[in-house]
């Protein structure tokens, strides 16, 4: 089988890396010339996982990114610590992306991927409802066509050859509809008790704030807000650097943080308008990483979920190319797996905007998502463990990987619909939003049963006899 995959990204990256590594033909197509700036710094320790099953992570050991241990959440007057070495045993990195990114592509190339950069898609021909050609655009305005692949993964990111371009298919959630605008500085001190290398998040009446550390003494600086307080606060005439001082100066923790820092770097702007798909997969193609969906950065899980969908999804292509599973088959459990890691973290995002649930609220809709109704104690009579794994993207691993320990669909349905229903809640004539592509998936609890992605020593998925 023939692969082309559309996008450089860590998505496209870990998707092609991971098929060329098990002898398939991967072309990859990227836009941009690498190393090219892009945000997403924060990893999860799944991050780590996913790289070390496509042989990558030794390599981004050695590159001297800053490591990541967890993270400190300031969440109106609640305050906790999220040590994942002391909770689950993990760790992961702050990154620069440009580097980091370069890094898997090179290893892609390194791993047997053809590589071809600065290729634009300019649209993609389907034979009924396969894909057939995808037309391309060189740097140098020269126009051609790919028509010799057997499948195709778009991992275009939130260009969306597939879904935004020729499906129209996605649909943006209205709760989680925000602003990033972030900078660099120096010189920045971290809250009482972060763990090494570890994020520092802060809430405000309008939203949150983000710090970072990155390498060579950097810290990324960042605050997220709604559409709606930045369009008024544009309306009445303040630019955005003066709007992001000014809300980083309103904060008296971040104030503190930033007391001896030194801002080094423009402040940049870009929508984080949160939305899924309503396909993420069909005959001869799988969609991957912000390609299919998107979600608030609160939580920093961007990148896991663009590897952990990669990993999947190359999995799913490896059985169907071997025989092991039919296309139907390998196809529909990448979806099952990407539609439920997606509305997980969708829930536990949606109850952290609703604040008012408090942190134990929040510590037992973790539990809840995993499926674990006693939940792991710690002082206070507060659950960790289950925040600390979901947000680390191990529960997802863990349950793709070990199909008697996933939480029912239908519960995570249930939290999903329930902090969506409370998000509208109250609001006089609020029409009701569509999150149907959010609550519904492809194949049941029962069917999934029969299959778990195995990573070692080779990538694939296995089918699961009954009698076992």
């Amino acid at each position: 089988m023939k692969v082309l995959v559309i996008g450089g990204g860590p998505a496209g990256s870990v998707t092609a890396t991971a098929l060329a590594r098990a002898g398939l033909e991967v072309e990859l197509i990227e836009a941009d010339e690498f190393p090219r700036y892009h945000i997403g710094e924060s990893l999860t320790p799944s991050c780590r996982a996913v790289l070390e099953a496509v042989g990558v992570a030794e390599k981004v050991d050695a590159h001297g990114f800053v490591i990541k241990h967890g993270g400190v959440i300031q969440w109106d007057s609640d305050n906790w610590v999220f040590d994942w070495g002391k909770q689950v045993g993990a760790r992961s990195w702050q990154v620069d992306r440009g580097v980091f990114d370069d890094l898997l592509l090179e290893h892609a190339r390194d791993s047997g991927v053809s590589v071809r950069t600065g290729v634009s898609v300019t649209s993609v021909d389907f034979d009924g409802e396969r894909p057939r050609a995808v037309h391309c655009r060189a740097k140098d305005g020269a126009a051609y066509t790919v028509d010799d692949f057997d499948f195709l993964v778009d991992a275009s990111g939130r260009n969306g050859v597939l879904s935004s371009r020729h499906f129209r298919d996605r649909r943006s959630l209205q709760n989680l509809r925000n602003i990033a605008m972030w900078s660099y500085w120096t010189g920045v001190t971290a809250l009482p008790d972060t763990p090494s290398g570890g994020i520092n998040i802060v809430s405000s009446d309008e939203g949150w704030y983000w710090a970072i550390p990155l390498s060579g003494g950097r810290t990324s600086v960042g605050y997220v807000t709604t559409k709606d307080a930045f369009n008024r606060d544009r309306a009445a005439g303040e630019q955005p650097a003066d709007l992001y001082h000014r809300v980083l100066r309103a904060s008296p923790t971040m104030r503190g943080l930033l007391y001896d820092a030194e801002h080094v770097g423009e402040v940049r702007v870009e929508t984080d308008y949160s939305y899924i798909a309503d396909r993420f997969c069909g005959p001869g193609f799988a969609i991957v990483g912000d390609a299919a969906c998107f979600l608030d950065p609160l939580l920093s899980t961007g990148v896991h979920l663009a590897l952990y969908s990669g990993l999947t999804a190359a999995a799913s292509i490896i059985s169907i190319d071997r025989g092991d599973v039919t296309e139907d088959e390998g196809l529909l459990f990448y979806e099952f797996a990407y539609r439920r890691a997606y509305a997980r973290l969708f829930a536990l995002v949606s109850v952290m905007y609703e604040r008012y649930l408090g942190k134990d609220g929040f510590f037992r809709t973790s539990d809840r998502l995993i499926g674990d109704d006693i939940g792991q104690t710690a002082v206070g009579g507060l659950s960790t463990r289950s925040f600390a794994e979901i947000i680390a993207g191990l529960s997802d691993l863990r349950e793709a990987t070990d199909s008697s320990t996933r939480a029912l669909t239908e519960r995570l349905r249930d939290e999903a619909l329930m902090v969506q229903l409370r998000a509208v809640g109250g609001a006089d004539g609020a029409p009701m939003p569509d999150f149907t592509s959010v609550l519904e998936n492809p194949l049941r609890d029962a069917e999934s049963a029969h299959f778990r992605l195995v990573t070692s020593p080779k990538l694939r998925l296995e089918r699961i006899e009954d009698d076992q």
